[in-house]
């Protein structure tokens, strides 16, 4: 018998309204976007069941199309863990064709989160101001801007009280901006990653980890009532590794601080901002939107006055950009990774991950 799942466990949280089908009894049918994500569920649901991964390692949300295994394992989920509508283009569609059958739960809306905004489109894809942070913060993090009010977010991204966020954009309705420049319609663009509003790699912080994890395990326990308990102990375990892992890369990173750095795509703004690091930009934007020849010369210009600077590729993407950028240079280069492409799915991949990205920091800081 299916009844209406009804999220109020916290005030400015959002799953999306719909009719949820009875679970079976060994555990809820569960899926996850990518690999951190399906990590941290992983881990909240470890003891009950397993959830199913959307995009394996290698694989990249900006590109991914749904295969016949993923379409039959949302049809017959419970509920479907994903950053959100601007994120994950790839599920928007097939989401909202499941109406009435499967939880929603975007996690861009958990509660606690640090969010910070793209900055608006230019002729170029390269810049150092990615816009303000705002949303719900941790109080025991004071290094983060956050903006006043409360949010109300009803459908995913939208902010009833019409709140300025410091980039001159009034979240009314989650899509549109005071200027006029709106997001990408999934609908329209396939498997467009967007790269305006909020920039959706919450996950690079751990202190957002932790929030996520709290939101994961408080929906989990609300499907699943019998297993509440479990849920519960898990997403403490997880809480406090997650806040010995930041602690553990704030003390390793804290000396690399003024070093500064260029990544392949706007990826690393959150680990970025956690950390205290000193990011000169993006070579681009998204990786959709090619940076021309002449932008690419002013980069390596750019890269090329500093003593010591450090260039990451990612290995989702061919490097070739970040060789064109860095020839002649003497910059110190390296792979960050904002997925987990080489590393086994599972509930242990969160933590593989952020200690992978931080090792190829302190590797190449140390050695400029």
């Amino acid at each position: 018998m299916h009844k209406l799942f009804r999220h109020c466990l916290t005030a400015g949280a959002t799953v999306a309204l719909l009719a949820l089908p009875a679970h079976a009894e060994d555990g809820p049918r569960v899926a996850a976007s990518i690999q951190p994500v399906h990590a941290l569920v992983a881990g909240v649901m470890d003891g009950v069941d397993t959830p199913h991964l959307f995009v394996g390692g290698g694989d990249s949300p900006h590109t991914y199309a749904m295969r016949p295994s993923d379409a039959e394992a949302l049809a017959g989920a419970d509920a479907v863990f994903w950053i959100g509508r601007e994120f994950e283009g790839f599920l928007v569609r097939p989401i909202e064709n499941l109406a009435g059958e499967v939880a929603s739960v975007p996690l861009i809306d958990a509660p606690g989160l640090v969010l910070y905004e793209y900055e608006e489109p230019h002729d170029h894809d390269h810049g150092h101001a990615h816009g303000e942070a705002h949303g719900h913060e941790h109080h025991d993090e004071d290094r983060h801007a956050q903006a006043e009010g409360d949010h109300a977010h009803d459908d995913g991204h939208s902010h009833d009280d019409g709140h300025s966020h410091g980039d001159g954009h009034a979240h009314d309705d989650g899509h549109s901006h005071k200027d006029g420049h709106g997001h990408h319609d999934e609908a329209d663009h396939g498997h467009d990653h967007v790269h305006e509003g909020t920039d959706g790699h919450i996950w690079l912080d751990p202190a957002n980890a932790r929030a996520m994890v709290a939101h994961i395990a408080d929906v989990l326990a609300e499907i699943d009532p019998a297993n509440a308990e479990l849920y519960q102990a898990n997403a403490a375990r997880l809480t406090d590794r997650l806040s010995q892992l930041e602690a553990d890369v704030a003390a390793r990173l804290e000396p690399y601080a003024e070093i500064p750095f260029f990544t392949f795509h706007e990826a690393f703004r959150y680990f970025n901002e956690r950390f205290g690091l000193n990011s000169r930009g993006a070579i681009t934007i998204s990786p959709e939107r090619q940076p021309g020849a002449q932008r690419l010369a002013e980069i390596r210009d750019e890269i090329g006055a500093y003593d010591k600077v450090c260039v990451f590729a990612e290995p989702q993407f061919p490097p070739s950009l970040v060789d064109t950028v860095t020839e002649g240079t003497g910059a110190g280069t390296g792979i960050i990774d904002p997925l987990g492409a080489e590393l086994a799915e599972g509930p242990e991949l969160y933590f593989e991950l952020i200690t992978f990205n931080s090792d190829a920091f302190e590797a190449c800081f140390a050695g400029t």
